[in-house]
This record gives structure tokens, C-alpha cells and sequence, in this order.
């Protein structure tokens, strides 16, 4: 007869077996890094009517071969959109490069993908900035909020996909 301790060290075992089989148990790369990252930043929570703020999005490439293509949409949040009052734009847009800032082009909803520059190496990141102006005649006490999707190719012919990713909220405060 079998001892309680070694049926339940068979059991064990057996449901791990299942698990592994049906890939149910815990992989190693589960604390793997996503392959491409993106996050936002802004420099300044608030901002009154006719202000600006900079909203800056970071692509980080967490591969061994360079990113050569990046796509990215940036689109108002849901909420921004149910306050019609509040009015704004993009009126300007930077690469930060080790030379200092260039500019870039393709604000709003279109391609920002070749805003990053070209290839990002392995490790590295690259930083765009938008500038967001509130228009002087914008309704107030609303938040302005945006969403991203974004996809990129690698070297080795790989890509990747992730969002939404939410930039912080910017709160239009009244005079």
C-alpha cells in the first residue's frame, strides 16, 4: 500500500506534467521585457487656455537587433473627446538627438513612426516631443488625455505591436 505522502507527491507531479504539456504552467520568459517599449511623459501636469505643454513619447527598443520601422498612432482619449470645449493642437514636434534637438513632422493621428529617426539600436531609445497648444479660447477644468498604438519591424525581419498606451492626463485649468 502506498504511503498518503507518495500519493500526493504523484499527484503533484502528475498536474505539473499536465500543466507543462498544455502550457498552462509558468514559462522562464514570462520576466521577459515587452520588444519594443513606449511610454509618455509630459513637463507640466497643468496648463491654463492659450498654454502649452510638452508631451514627450519614448520608443525603447528591448531586442539584440535594430529597429528599422516604427509606425504609431496618437489619438484624444475617449473622455477628451466628450468635452468639445476644450481646443487644441499640435504645433510642434522634436527628435532629441545627441546633437541637440531636430525637428520632425507628422503630428496627430498620422504616421509618427518616422519621427523617431532611423535604425534604434539595441538598448537604445529614442525621444520625440510634441508641443501641445491649448487654444486661448478653450473651455477649462477638462483634462486633454491621448492613446498610442504602435508597431515595429526588427533586423531579423521580426516585429511587434502594443497599446493602447495612455499619455498622462493634462488638466486645463481656469484663470
Amino acid at each position: 500500500m502506498r504511503s498518503p505522502l507518495k500519493r500526493r507527491l504523484g499527484l503533484a507531479a502528475a498536474l505539473a506534467f499536465v500543466l507543462a504539456v498544455f502550457g498552462l504552467a509558468p514559462s522562464a520568459n514570462a520576466a521577459d521585457p515587452a520588444p519594443a517599449a513606449l511610454t509618455f511623459a509630459t513637463d507640466s501636469s497643468t496648463t491654463t487656455p492659450g498654454g502649452t505643454v510638452n508631451l514627450s513619447m519614448t520608443i525603447t527598443n528591448n531586442r539584440t537587433y535594430d529597429i528599422w520601422f516604427v509606425y504609431q498612432t496618437i489619438d484624444p482619449t475617449w473622455l477628451t473627446t466628450q468635452r468639445p470645449d476644450l481646443k487644441y493642437s499640435f504645433t510642434g514636434c522634436s527628435l532629441a538627438t545627441a546633437a541637440g534637438s531636430t525637428p520632425c513632422s507628422g503630428t496627430g493621428p498620422a504616421n509618427l513612426g518616422s519621427n523617431y529617426g532611423a535604425t534604434i539600436p539595441p538598448g537604445q531609445s529614442r525621444t520625440v516631443t510634441l508641443t501641445l497648444k491649448v487654444a486661448a479660447d478653450s473651455g477649462c477644468n477638462g483634462n486633454i488625455g491621448f492613446y498610442s498604438y504602435y508597431y515595429a519591424e526588427f533586423s531579423d525581419s521580426t516585429n511587434t505591436n502594443g497599446g493602447p498606451v495612455y499619455s498622462p492626463d493634462t488638466r486645463v485649468l481656469c484663470s
